[in-house]
């Protein structure tokens, strides 16, 4: 390998294009990226916004705002249409000799903020250089030499804007013409698997780029070469395969790189081809436009990117054809892990298919990998992935089919992705198994908010709940006869996930059935104030946090431990070809009901101290009273729930204590040791 094509190892950056008069983004999203670990930032410098009413002001406030905190690249580009020889940003300037000036007086007035500065951007792509005007590229080397030496000559560093897509002959004519002669790096565009084809014009990094530092070699050795762009669109929902290429970005033969970008365009802004002229331009960022975080986003805000280098250990090669594996969506979250553990102590292959979406699961799927080895085998991969979820399942026994969008505040703020997760998402895993060798059965993890608030049961408040009027539903609970009502875009959802898996058993013979489940706590649980309320209340509690109470805390729920809910769904499965086409309500039932305070009372008194509390109104769609009853499920498998909801949660906070909290604070709460 030629020495001078070593993988980039002084950190990487990010290309955001800041657009005139946006503080507020500006301030938001500095901090982001900060957090990330990224050390470069590669952003414009507009020769015609900054000329433009309010340009001055705005570049004035944006340089050493972003310089405080990064190392900057500016790109300075696009000519002032009064001055253009073809009256727009993209074409060349009458004198030529002006944006030298510019890049002259941007050097005086910003110099202190930046080392390098980059002349043009993309000049073989007519968007950003009208070629058309200029077939030979004269009048673009003439420009932009000239701006190059004089930045030298000032003690400077001048980049040469890169082509896209790379054109070595463009390059080549550069050196002819003396423009590698006065630039200290030369950029480099590529998108591997957005706009370029693996099989069509892209040949690879070590290839491309090994080409380029041929041909700058030949007129300017010491030039370094710089990946001013590159990176991958989401907009198929795969954040998996952004993460990989990410990863591969940071191996390639170059001395910078700069992923884009930071934050998606936001929905309403035109790109330079138009608004929504193609949508993959709006969701190449590593957090959505709103700033939720995306998986690259999080894992870099975690622990940059060794956090990243840590997640991808875990993923595992297909297993061979001759293994029927146990297959799990969602295998690394909270039931989906301890459903895997159980099979894996049996001897069982198991595939955990998850995309690691949520903080923390990969923890669990790391605890896996540790006491099972080479019998996990991770797909980190979106169920939104058709072909990902149909390699998954080809070869399955089972699937359990536990991934999802789990929280009804989040279904609430976006609805669309709620439904493509949940419903989408499913027929994903149903078209897989009804396209697998062996015929998988498919259970599938529903949810009792498929019954809708209930708000049609009458109920009486007591001192510490809510219980129903009817005395035979305060006797057995809610059965699966109850009609569905599907209430909030999260119980549309997974209701319409639920009966789309029942419809496949009776339309297409897929041996598939339903567990609806109630409130599932236990060991492995990250729980969070919209899902998985008992861990969330005990993590808050240990750690001496306030708790949120959403509603007057007298609402009921059954709830039921972990290993009793992986029980069920064992069970369910070995009669799953009987029982195809049948839902299955599962909770702790009346035994195992309960008031939140009655919770945070048990909860106060196993840690031994009182639980500070707030309360908030009720949340949308919250149900007043659900306990499931699970007497069909017993009658048709022989399951029941074993572990007393006190015992049960005595255990959670035992695993909290040792692996949330490091076991500190274990001597405080003396019951926990006990």
């Amino acid at each position: 390998m030629n020495p001078r094509l070593h993988p980039a190892a002084s950190g990487f950056g990010f290309v955001e294009w800041f657009r005139r008069g946006e503080y507020e983004r500006t301030e938001d999203v500095l901090p982001e990226i900060v957090a990330s670990g990224a050390s470069y930032l590669r952003t414009h410098l507009s020769w015609a916004e900054y000329l433009a009413p309010g340009g001055e002001e705005w570049f004035d406030w944006l340089f050493p705002k972003l310089a405080a905190e990064l190392d900057v690249l500016p790109c300075i580009h696009y000519t002032p249409p009064s001055l253009s020889r073809t009256g727009k940003a993209t074409g060349a300037p009458r004198r030529l000799r002006d944006y030298a000036d510019f890049v002259d007086h941007v050097l005086d007035r910003y110099g202190r903020h930046f080392r390098h500065i980059e002349l043009w951007n993309e000049p073989n792509n007519l968007l950003d250089w009208d070629w058309r005007e200029d077939k030979d590229f004269s009048l673009f080397c003439e420009m932009v030499g000239g701006a190059a030496y004089w930045v030298q000559k000032r003690g400077w560093k001048a980049v040469l804007g890169a082509p896209c897509p790379f054109d070595p002959a463009w390059v080549n004519l550069m050196g002819q013409r003396g423009v590698l002669d006065v630039v200290s790096a030369v950029g480099f565009h590529g998108f591997p698997g957005t706009w370029d084809s693996d099989e069509g014009s892209w040949n690879g990094w070590d290839l491309h780029l090994g080409e380029l530092r041929r041909i700058v070699d030949g007129y300017n050795p010491k030039a370094e070469l710089w990946v001013t762009e590159t990176g991958y669109s989401t907009w198929r929902q795969d954040e998996v395969e952004q993460v990989r290429r990410f990863m591969a970005a940071l191996s390639v033969p170059a001395d910078r790189v700069y992923w884009y970008s930071w934050r998606d365009v936001p929905h309403d802004v035109a790109v330079q081809e138009g608004l929504w002229f193609d949508p993959r331009h709006y969701h190449l960022g590593a957090t959505e436009h709103g700033g939720r975080p995306k998986l690259l986003a999080r894992l870099l805000q975690e622990g940059g990117v060794r956090r990243v280098q840590e997640l991808f250990t875990l993923a595992k090669p297909s297993i061979a054809s001759s293994v029927a594996p146990v297959v799990i969506t969602g295998g690394s979250g909270f039931v989906g892990s301890n459903l895997a553990s159980s099979y894996l102590r049996d001897g069982k292959d198991v595939v955990i298919f998850d995309s690691l979406a949520r903080s923390g699961v990969d923890s669990n799927l790391a605890w896996l990998r540790e006491q099972f080895g080479d019998r996990v085998h991770a797909c980190i991969a979106d169920v939104r992935d058709t072909a990902q979820v149909r390699d998954a399942v080809k070869d399955a026994s089972v699937v359990f089919h536990l991934a999802g969008q789990t929280a009804v505040t989040t279904s609430l703020d976006h609805p669309i992705e709620d439904m493509e997760v949940n419903v989408r998402g499913t027929l994903n895993v149903l078209e897989g198994a009804r396209a697998a060798r062996r015929r998988p059965g498919v259970i599938f993890a529903s949810t009792n908010k498929v019954y809708g608030a209930l708000e049609d049961i009458d109920t009486v408040a007591t001192a510490r709940c809510h219980q129903p009027a009817d005395p035979q539903i305060a006797r057995n609970g809610i059965g699966e006869d109850r009609g569905l009502d599907f209430c909030t875009p999260y119980g549309c959802s997974k209701g319409a996930a639920d009966q789309y898996v029942l419809d496949y058993a009776k339309s297409y013979g897929t041996p598939a059935a339903v567990l609806r489940m109630s409130c599932i706590y236990g060991p492995r649980q990250f729980g969070t104030e919209d899902q998985g309320w008992v861990a969330h209340f005990l993590i808050r509690a240990l750690g001496g946090e306030k708790i949120t109470i959403f509603g007057d805390g007298h609402q009921v729920r059954d709830i039921l431990d972990v290993d009793d809910a992986v029980a069920a769904y064992r069970a369910l499965h070995a009669h799953v070809d009987r029982l195809s086409g049948q839902a299955f309500n599962l909770g702790g039932g009346p035994s195992n009901a309960v008031s939140l305070s009655m919770v945070l009372a048990e909860m106060a008194r196993i840690i031994g101290e009182p639980i500070e509390t707030s309360h908030e109104p009720w949340r949308t769609g919250d149900q007043l009273y659900f306990v499931a009853d699970t007497a069909r499920l017993q009658a048709a498998t022989g399951w029941q729930p074993t572990i007393p909801w006190k015992r049960g949660v005595l255990r959670l906070a035992r695993w909290l204590q040792a692996e949330r909290f490091g076991g500190v604070g274990a001597a405080r709460h003396k019951r926990l040791s006990a």
